[in-house]
């Protein structure tokens, strides 16, 4: 196989997932016009349409679907042992795409990459924040940062984090002007400042367990944010109750900024796993990651 095709083929892998060749070309750097014309001479170097055009989309025919399916693998196969010829470099290099929540990426991924990235001038390390169950094949990430409890079973995991634990917290003006829930039930009585995550296609409930028990309430407010930073500010300026990770707010309710609440139906649960393909090959600068991220406590 020649060099252009093989060229060829990875950029139409990216074409074929992204269904479309702006977004394409943006992820592989190159202009769309040189995009379209790359894909063009690949299908008539092989005598068959691979993609359907509109003016809106682009996406696989019968033919493209099937090449996608079987070449992809070998592709990946022939990119991860090309990687693994850094093996007799000096210094791990390369780059390295990983998904991750956006209190994952804050507190798991970014200290230890404060401390690598100064000591390996050709690594390259992209993250995206994503409150989605990213397919991470599909998307062409090396790994993802998620809940032990999300990871699929036929994916390698392993642990990069302490396990967690809610909390439920207020400004001490809120609570001045309503009476503190008592249950995980109380809640439907106050103003939550809620989130919308698309993995659960609408608001988040909120998860509490006391002994065992489990329970789940759809709480109302009138604030909804996917955000971290804006439901912690919401929660400051004392807009209503929020639902946060326990090590985000701990300083907070120390310094008598916020008031926890319900701490007794806050129990741990699994924390946060890197986990990745299990026919994944390690490549120098992967293994570097993992093991700086590998969980020690």
């Amino acid at each position: 196989m020649s060099n252009e095709s093989y060229d060829q083929l990875s950029l139409f892998m990216v074409v074929a997932r992204e269904r479309s060749f702006t977004r394409a070309a943006a992820k592989l750097g190159v202009s769309q016009p040189a995009l379209s014309r790359s894909m063009r001479q690949l299908e008539e170097r092989l005598g068959v349409r691979l993609l359907a055009r509109t003016t809106r989309s682009v996406s696989p025919t019968e033919a493209g679907e099937r090449l996608l399916k079987v070449v992809a693998p070998r592709l990946e196969e022939i990119n991860t042992e090309l990687a693994l010829l850094s093996e007799f470099r000096d210094k791990p290099a390369g780059k390295l795409r990983i998904t991750a929540g956006e209190h994952a990426a804050i507190t798991v991924l970014r200290p230890v990459l404060e401390k690598l990235i100064p000591h390996h001038p050709d690594l390259h390390i992209e993250v995206l924040v994503d409150y989605g169950l990213t397919d991470i094949v599909a998307g062409n990430f090396d790994a993802g940062v998620r809940l032990g409890e999300q990871v699929a079973k036929d994916m390698i995991a392993i642990r990069v984090g302490p396990d967690m634990r809610m909390a439920v917290v207020a400004s001490p003006d809120y609570f001045s002007r309503h009476p503190a829930p008592k249950t995980p039930y109380d809640l439907t009585a106050h103003n939550c400042i809620t989130i919308r995550l698309p993995t659960y296609g609408g608001l988040f409930a909120w998860e509490f367990e006391k002994k065992g028990k489990e329970v789940k309430v759809r709480v109302e407010g009138q604030l909804v944010f996917n955000n971290i930073a804006l439901r912690l500010d919401a929660a400051l300026k004392g807009l209503g109750l929020a639902y946060m990770p326990e090590d985000l707010v701990e300083t907070h309710v120390a310094e008598g900024r916020l008031v926890r609440v319900l701490s007794d139906w806050c129990e741990p649960f699994p924390g946060y796993h890197l986990y990745y393909p299990s026919r994944r090959q390690a490549s120098p600068a992967f293994t570097l990651l993992r093991d700086a991220l590998r969980y020690r406590g």
